[in-house]
């Protein structure tokens, strides 16, 4: 379990976001948002077990991977058992990120093949009994012909029937793009998080993932905006997450901010949330999964502050 303090005596949290505009600058008065995030007590696990959530964006490089291993730990963290799934057949990497490469002896495509069993493809994490990885494939091998999404939803039926207990999560990583891959990957999910960036080619890309999901029934699709700068969004050079939220219509699941222990992290196999004392990202990513948990969602607002005002001397540097 994660040991974090209570706030009962701390000032409630604000977010404030610039807006992106060319229009001409108006006054807006502060605006706080008070926190729902209560950590002296466990979140509710809100809807039926196992929950099945794919993580994508249809854009690579955005921080899928990154997001399916911080939230899936954070996860089991609060208490809960996970699944996490690579589903990205040809560049995996969930297992890198989680320090288990080693570890992976058995994919899934050895299941099918009646080659091993599925307990036995499954690697536990040392750190997090209640998380477990189970990946697609092996890099550089080929998949059945007849792997798909059949194959992927008689994975998760087995995965709720296994001995050990029903997970509560079963999280999948979804390969870039928007293919026979990405297909294969929602197939069994019942909500979507989309991961993208505040830059023009993400919230494009997104955006044309969201019909998609639409279309194949997933209605519940949160938002998590990757790798913000509040520097460039002050200075107009970078969206707000108002405006990612105002173009792509989706409730928002959590910010992560630009925080270069995101590549240390990678690097090391060692998750964001893991770490003491913990990163900014790794706590923006551990509220996100709070939110998972009670299908919760944040708000962005927008807030400009007054002028400071400028005497006579001001004029002279004063």
């Amino acid at each position: 379990m994660i040991s974090l303090q209570p706030l009962a005596n701390t000032k409630p949290s604000s977010l404030c976001f610039n807006r992106f505009s060319s229009k001409p600058r108006t006054k807006f008065k502060p605006i706080t948002v008070h926190s729902l995030l209560q950590y002296n007590r466990k979140p509710q696990l809100a809807g039926e077990t196992p929950r099945v959530v794919v993580i994508t964006s249809g854009k690579g490089g955005v921080g899928k991977t990154t997001t399916t291993a911080n939230i899936g730990l954070s996860l089991a963290r609060l208490g809960f058992s996970v699944v996490a799934i690579d589903a990205d057949v040809g560049l995996r990497n969930l297992d890198l990120l989680l320090g288990l490469e080693n570890r992976v002896n058995y994919t899934v495509v050895e299941v099918l093949n009646g080659d091993c069993r599925l307990d036995q493809a499954l690697v536990r994490d040392k750190r997090w009994s209640n998380f477990e990885l189970l990946c697609i494939s092996k890099p550089r091998s080929k998949l059945p012909l007849g792997f798909g999404g059949k194959a992927l939803i008689w994975l998760v039926e087995a995965l709720k029937a296994r001995e050990e207990g029903v997970p509560d999560f079963i999280i999948i990583d979804c390969p870039a793009g928007i293919d026979a891959g990405f297909i294969t990957a929602i197939t069994p999910a019942n909500e979507a998080v989309l991961v993208t960036t505040p830059d023009i080619t993400s919230l494009r890309d997104a955006d044309r993932v969201t019909g998609l999901l639409e279309c194949d029934g997933i209605r519940d699709i949160k938002m998590i905006v990757n790798r913000v700068r509040t520097d460039m969004i002050k200075g107009e050079d970078m969206m707000s997450v108002l405006d990612v939220q105002e173009m792509l219509g989706l409730p928002l699941l959590g910010v992560i901010p630009e925080d270069n222990e995101v590549i240390r992290s990678t690097n090391r196999g060692y998750p964001l949330v893991l770490n003491k004392p913990p990163a900014l990202a790794g706590l923006a990513f551990e509220q996100a999964a709070w939110r998972l948990v009670e299908q919760d969602s944040m708000k962005a607002v927008m807030m400009e502050e007054e002028p400071k005002k400028r005497g006579f001397f001001s004029f002279f540097g004063g």
